[in-house]
């Protein structure tokens, strides 16, 4: 490759001003931030306090040098609190019905509420303040936790019960605030928006990428909460199991106090996203303008029309004055804005799919409980690879796959993106299932008693299991924790990169709430989850991952190819300048 010039030599120099050319590059660092782009005849400079002294990568630099991530800013690896759920609905489930119903109610509820919460960030009180305010919300609700689980309190079901619920609804509310925003505020720490060109010390020219960049922040996100829940379910089952209740619910709540702490110690530290105001209002009308007369009651050609590539160009500022000679009063934004509109809307239909893939992915916390009950366990209790299994592989495999697996493919030119990465983590759902399925298979066929294998017992009444070693379900959750990086982590950063600035906390929350919905799709396979059907279950989930993974890269192909041009995209403007008007 030619050497690559510094871009300080003859060149253009634009200068933020109130006139602006139309050629002039906006790039900008916090609101109408001034900056300077200077142009040579193959780079361009951007000089706004963040890309200062960067060469930024054109077009044959993006199709032709490798691509790494950039460092992880030090202050992205503190906003994060500490584990808010401990584990006291899991780990004190009894098995009892009413213990299913509250595990189930609030694995829905807390995945609905920050939907709220990511609402008012982006709209009313920044992600900063938003999570603060949740913190302070969830630490009540710890607080109640524990006092459902103090012996003068368990001893009295009713009350102890209703404490517990109690708690769960206020740690939900918590979870709404947080949940959505507190990632989005880690990955905003890093601030490079642009692709830069970097020599390395071995004389190499690479492209360092700033979506790149923030896969790899959202990955070690994943890690340190996963090294988090792998103590967590360590310490508080032996408290639970040797103290009782209290003890496993105070070991979070001491951990969860020292969040406040972090934040208010490096409150003047973090990059703060003020909020935007009622864009989502803006967005849900830029929508509903594009939409008219392109609605038909054939589903078939709704589809169509809606996801023609020019539906939202006909709410371009630009082209409705070309079209009609003035804009309407709440058309306050401009064509940039359009784009990323467009582009998080293209976010929020990739994430339609997940709830297949959590329904999949669902299976390990309880299906293949139950599946290794049945199984020889050698001692020890049947949920341990699902409590440590899984936690332990992604603190494995996230390092291994960020610094070995995912360099050596760019260097061989295959750029594992990001909407590929979520049709592997269907693909790798599948072969879970699979997995799943045969080893249920065998233990029918070795099990005393056939296929009724979960309540058999021999003649004195003690339960028999099949003889088929537990561990044999290693394949399925190493295939799982595979499934959960490519697809969870990747919606993590998919989201962030995707969603218009002003909007990325609710954009997030949809990612979450596609949790929600697999709960609720699960209710529909529940009469499979028992003998004789558990082979169906397993391979029906394998079926619908694979099929709904084929259907996903099929319908989402066209993004892929126009991913680097996505996030090319420059932030645009809008404002809350007569939002109430009809036009």
């Amino acid at each position: 490759m030619a050497d690559i010039k510094h871009p300080q030599s003859p060149a253009l120099v634009h200068e933020d001003s109130d006139h602006s050319n139309d050629h002039k590059k906006d790039v900008e660092k916090g609101p109408n931030a001034a900056h300077t782009v200077v142009e040579s005849q193959d780079h361009v400079a951007i000089h706004d306090g963040i890309h200062d002294g960067l060469i930024i990568a054109n077009d044959d630099d993006l199709a032709t040098l490798r691509r790494v991530p950039d460092a992880v800013p030090w202050r992205s690896y503190c906003p994060l609190p500490g584990n808010n759920t401990g584990a006291g609905g899991k780990d004190g489930q009894s098995g009892a019905l009413a213990a299913n119903g509250l595990t189930t109610f609030n694995s829905f509820w807390v995945y609905v509420i920050p939907l709220f919460g990511a609402y008012i960030a982006d709209t009313r009180w920044g992600r900063f303040k938003t999570v603060c305010i949740a913190i302070c919300i969830a630490i009540v609700g710890h607080i109640l936790l524990i006092m459902s689980a103090i012996p003068p309190v368990i001893v009295k079901p009713n009350g102890s019960l209703a404490c517990f619920v109690i708690a769960l609804i206020v740690m939900g509310l918590g979870t709404g605030g947080f949940k959505s925003n507190i990632s989005p505020l880690i990955a905003e720490q890093y601030q490079r928006s642009k692709p830069f060109v970097e020599k390395r010390p071995n004389g190499e020219h690479v492209v360092v990428d700033p979506t790149l960049t923030a896969g790899r922040i959202y990955m070690y996100f994943y890690l340190l909460t996963n090294i988090g829940a792998l103590i967590g379910q360590i310490t508080m089952t032996y408290a639970e199991k040797f103290v009782g209740f209290w003890l496993a619910f105070l070991l979070p709540t001491v951990v969860f106090f020292l969040s406040p702490l972090v934040l208010y110690i490096g409150r003047n530290r973090y990059v703060r996203s003020p909020p935007a105001g009622s864009v989502l209002g803006k967005s849900m009308r830029i929508f509903k303008y594009c939409a008219r007369g392109r609605l038909s009651w054939n589903p078939i050609t709704t589809f169509r029309r809606l996801g023609s590539d020019d539906f939202f160009e006909r709410a371009k500022p630009s082209n409705v004055l070309r079209e009609k000679g003035q804009l309407p009063s709440w058309m306050t934004y401009d064509d940039l804005w359009v784009d990323e509109v467009r582009r998080g809307f293209s976010a929020c239909a990739v994430f339609a799919w997940l709830p297949i893939y959590w329904l999949t992915y669902n299976q390990l916390n309880n299906n293949l409980v139950s599946q290794a009950a049945v199984m020889n366990t050698h001692g020890l209790p049947n949920d341990v690879l699902s409590n440590l299994g899984s936690c332990f592989l992604l603190v494995i495999f996230i390092p291994l796959l960020d610094m070995v697996v995912y360099p050596a493919l760019r260097r061989r030119g295959y750029n594992l993106s990001a909407l590929k990465r979520i049709a592997w983590g269907f693909f790798t759902g599948s072969a879970a299932m699979i997995w799943a399925a045969v080893v249920q298979h065998y233990i029918y066929k070795t099990s005393p008693c056939g296929n009724r294998a979960s309540s058999c017992q021999n003649a004195d009444g003690d339960n028999v299991s099949s003889p088929l070693n537990v561990w044999i379900q290693s394949g399925s959750y190493i295939l799982i924790a595979m499934s959960e990086i490519f697809a969870s982590i990747t919606a993590l950063e998919y989201a962030f990169t995707k969603a218009p600035k002003n909007m990325r906390s609710l954009v997030m929350s949809v990612n979450l709430f596609t949790s929600a919905l697999s709960s609720a799709l699960g209710e529909a396979f529940v009469s499979l989850s028992a003998d004789p059907l558990l082979v169906w279950n397993y391979a029906s989930m394998a079926v619908l991952s694979f099929i709904a993974g084929c259907l996903f890269w099929w319908q989402f192909r066209h993004l892929d190819a126009e991913e680097d041009e996505l996030n090319k995209l420059t932030a645009g403007h809008v404002s809350e300048k007569d939002d109430a008007a009809r036009d």
